[in-house]
């Protein structure tokens, strides 16, 4: 990997670019790490606004793109304007010639729109990933992923997933301690644990306006009790088949479902706020055990409690 080029498009998202031209167009301290030819690229060489105000310049039309190894393609908040023929074009054929085609953020939607998604996993800001989901359905579209390469095709999620894949791509191109060397000089992890979930906080919904209400606001103050549909159903004076029923109807998800995202939740304030071991935060937020919330937290949240700790936790 020599030549790199950035497509950009009004508005041209500031910090994806940022993050862009300081991994690929400055030159490193430390003069034996690679060098790129490097391009900003847009559909005419005029100033463009950016999300921030600035305006930036491009130094080369997409006719740059017919010699890139690495072309990346930035986007802005949906809905995103939708690819000239010829960036498509310049697109397909890059893969077609068998350089490597990226997007950062929302630059997703350009590469569906040009088809090189179609039966590919990929991935953009979790804030959007249903709707490109919807709007592509032949993309499966991995909402939790920092990054995904499928074949010559990479996607990024928003923002900071940037540095994420662009090092990854540094890596597979010159190789680990290559890669690790950039991340040190940027003050950067070469490589970070877990995906987007991480990031997502969601606020806890709403009660239901139903007669489950009571029952839900007992329960989330009293996350360490026991849960099941059964007790649960009992305090709320149904059969378990029934209060299931109404469950679902009033919250969207299942009784077990719903718990399991309460309890989650207080295990991530205990570990972000006290300094409690983890087997008694998963006793304190009725998970049972240490082993039962580090299941938990891999599979729903890519990473341990140990890592959520050191990424999240008072200082």
């Amino acid at each position: 990997m020599e030549d790199v080029a950035v497509v950009v498009a009004e508005p041209v998202p500031a910090f994806e670019l940022g993050i862009m031209s300081e991994l690929f167009g400055l030159p490193r301290m430390d003069p034996a790490l690679p060098r790129y030819r490097y391009a900003v690229c847009a559909q005419a060489r005029k100033p463009l606004a950016t999300s921030t105000g600035f305006t930036v310049t491009p130094t080369h039309s997409l006719r740059r793109l017919a010699s890139a190894d690495l072309i990346v393609v930035t986007g802005a908040a949906p809905p995103v304007p939708p690819p000239s023929p010829q960036l498509c074009a310049a697109l397909i054929g890059a893969v077609g010639r068998g350089a490597t085609v990226a997007a950062v953020c929302t630059g997703a939607f350009v590469l569906a729109e040009a088809g090189l998604l179609d039966g590919r996993r990929a991935t953009t800001h979790w804030a959007y990933a249903a709707q490109l989901a919807a709007r592509h359905p032949a993309v499966t579209v991995v909402p939790d992923e920092l990054y995904v390469v499928d074949g010559p095709v990479a996607t990024s999620a928003g923002t900071t997933a940037a540095l994420d894949l662009g090092l990854h791509l540094i890596r597979t191109a010159h190789g680990a301690q290559v890669a690790n060397r950039v991340a040190r000089e940027m003050v950067f992890a070469a490589h970070r644990s877990g995906g987007q979930s991480q990031f997502t906080r969601t606020p806890v919904p709403p009660l239901p306006e139903s007669g489950l209400g009571p029952v839900l606001d007992w329960a989330a103050s009293h996350l360490g009790a026991d849960l099941s549909v059964s007790a649960l159903a009992a305090r709320a004076a149904m059969s378990p088949r029934t209060f299931a029923r109404q469950f679902v109807a009033a919250t969207g998800a299942t009784p077990a479902a719903w718990v399991r995202d309460q309890r989650l939740r207080l295990a991530e304030e205990l570990l972000e706020r006290d300094g409690l071991p983890v087997e008694a935060v998963a006793r304190r937020c009725g998970l049972g055990s240490a082993d039962t919330l580090r299941r938990h937290f891999r599979r729903l949240r890519g990473v341990t409690p140990g890592q959520h700790r050191a990424a999240f936790g008072d200082r």
